[in-house]
């Protein structure tokens, strides 16, 4: 069965974004962004709210600015075929490789589980994250450790009122201090 996967830069403070809506204290560096490349070859399907999906829309047309890097290339020949599945209530139609989610959250995730199909299902955007994580649709978390306190914002982790157990996967430290945790949902069998 795919795995769902919900993955996102974050403040030492547990924050996507800062009391003022900003994340330029985000931009990684080239050994953080190969391991965006690296993670994103792993994904089959990419689920995202609104907001996420209108600041990826960037990378639709980003492989046609002639000073783009070679690892940003890489990115955008990897994102833009991948499907996505966008969940708004205010938009009427999406770009690239997208279709708007027709039914729940959870119909949708239970409707890609059952199909055949390759990699991960990934959840972007705190929103949709912790719609999913309040349905324990959640199996792994994966956070990039930002070494910056924003004081406030949209949080990482759902306030949620029940405890959910984790298994340490895998870490990682970067040079420029930013430190990967990848953590399994505990499931009691």
């Amino acid at each position: 069965m795919r795995s769902v996967t919900y993955s996102m830069n974050v403040s030492l403070d547990g924050y996507i974004v800062g009391p003022d809506g900003g994340f330029d204290w985000t931009a990684p560096d080239e050994e953080v962004f190969r391991s965006w490349i690296d993670e994103i070859r792993g994904v089959g399907v990419h689920l995202l709210g609104r907001r996420l999906y209108e600041t990826m829309l960037y990378w639709e047309t980003a492989d046609q600015d002639p000073s783009l890097d070679d690892s940003k290339l890489e990115w955008a020949g990897l994102w833009n075929p991948l499907p996505k599945v966008v969940f708004s209530t205010t938009l009427s139609e999406v770009q690239g490789n997208a279709r708007l989610a027709s039914g729940g959250l959870a119909e949708e995730i239970e409707r890609l589980r059952a199909e055949p199909g390759e990699g991960d299902i990934a959840i972007g955007g705190a929103t949709l994250a912790g719609e999913a994580a309040a349905s324990g649709l959640i199996d792994e978390y994966r956070a990039r450790f930002y070494p910056v306190l924003v004081g406030g914002g949209i949080p990482f982790f759902p306030q949620r009122e029940h405890r959910v157990d984790l298994e340490l996967t895998e870490t990682r430290t970067f040079d420029s201090g930013v430190v990967y945790l990848r953590y399994r949902v505990a499931r009691q069998p």
